[in-house]
């Protein structure tokens, strides 16, 4: 079965969610060019995600795709929140913020039951997965309005591990891929490996359909993933100067910069490893930092350095979030950007 078929779309394109630059309004475009439009919940409150999906549905009638993490909630450590908020607290004294006055927690939140009793009365015809699945229980909640279920695997074994807890499709994220990886069997990065490669591989050891994510920038892209065996590709970064994504001015302005030329995966937005275009806090803490507190507790203490940055006009402590190649990024409607990914009407 093609992807088309199994999840009722025109084009072999899926928006990738990208949660914090986005909303419904570019799953609306997305899903009505004839791609599948996606909206990231996992930063969504119930009273919120509520009004996106009253909005997505008020505005089209094509199938559309619903995001969650699934990750596990981590036990606060207090002596390691300890530290990174010291290793911080320079550059709360830079910005004249009071450290004592840190926030704790994080907005990202996994699939829940709650979630679950809200979506039933929607009813979205795709939901997606990051970091592995939910339980059996919540998974057949999903099913049980006849949703398809598509996941993330960075790995071969990951693949395998989701087709075998009977996902429709596996997206198949290559290191190229900006924002969190989708790595959930381990956390060792040197398991990760590029989108064709991948493709490839899991092409091979899956019954199920895969899609390509990561790197892929423009139809070229996509025809290449397909041409390796790929049914469709998942597309983030291109899509960020689209005038219906909500980048900020500042992330926007990174994208059509030379920096954008280098990314590197980073822990320390997060806590979590996700590719953004490196800025300052990577270089001086990271990329990659022992110090981070787990996912998704280490955004606690670096939001509010980002948010003293943003109101200077510095991106110093944001998460630029973006593939390794911005190349796709145009300041276009995002329903010719979907249509010329397929390589409809795109100009010659």
């Amino acid at each position: 079965m093609n992807l088309q078929t199994l999840l009722g779309i025109e084009l072999p394109i899926i928006q990738a969610p990208m949660a914090g630059v986005q909303g419904s309004a570019l799953a609306v475009a997305v899903s009505n060019a004839g791609g599948l439009g996606s909206l990231p919940c996992a930063m969504l409150d119930t009273d919120t995600l509520h009004r996106e999906l009253a909005a997505i549905r008020a505005q089209t009638t094509r199938p559309y795709n619903v995001n969650f993490f699934c990750h596990q909630p981590p036990t606060p450590d207090a002596a390691r929140e300890a530290a990174w908020r010291a290793r911080l607290a320079p550059y709360y004294t830079e910005l004249g913020l009071d450290a004592a006055n840190v926030p704790a927690g994080s907005a990202r939140h996994p699939f829940t039951a709650e979630a679950a009793d809200l979506l039933a009365a929607f009813a979205p015809p795709v939901v997606s997965f990051h970091f592995g699945l939910p339980s059996p229980e919540l998974l057949a909640r999903v099913r049980s309005w006849g949703a398809k279920v598509l996941s993330s695997a960075t790995t071969v074994a990951e693949g395998l591990w989701l087709q075998d807890h009977g996902v429709d499709a596996v997206i198949a994220q290559g290191l190229e891929a900006g924002g969190h990886r989708g790595m959930f069997l381990n956390q060792d990065i040197s398991t990760q490996v590029g989108t064709l490669p991948l493709v490839a591989q899991l092409v091979r050891a899956l019954r199920v359909p895969v899609i390509a994510a990561g790197g892929i920038a423009d139809a070229r892209g996509v025809a290449a993933a397909l041409a390796l065996g790929a049914a469709g590709a998942q597309v983030g970064t291109a899509y960020l100067l689209c005038p219906e994504a909500t980048t900020s001015a500042l992330h926007r302005a990174a994208l059509q910069d030379a920096s954008s030329r280098h990314t590197a995966l980073t822990n320390v937005f997060t806590g979590r490893p996700a590719r953004g275009i490196v800025n300052r806090a990577m270089r001086e803490l990271g990329p990659m930092s022992d110090a981070a507190p787990r996912f998704p507790l280490a955004t606690g203490a670096m939001g509010p350095l980002r948010a003293r940055a943003e109101s200077l006009g510095s991106s110093d402590f944001s998460p630029l979030w973006a593939g390794q190649d911005c190349s796709g990024c145009s300041a276009v409607p995002a329903a010719a950007l979907t249509r010329a990914l397929a390589d409809v009407g795109a100009p010659r």
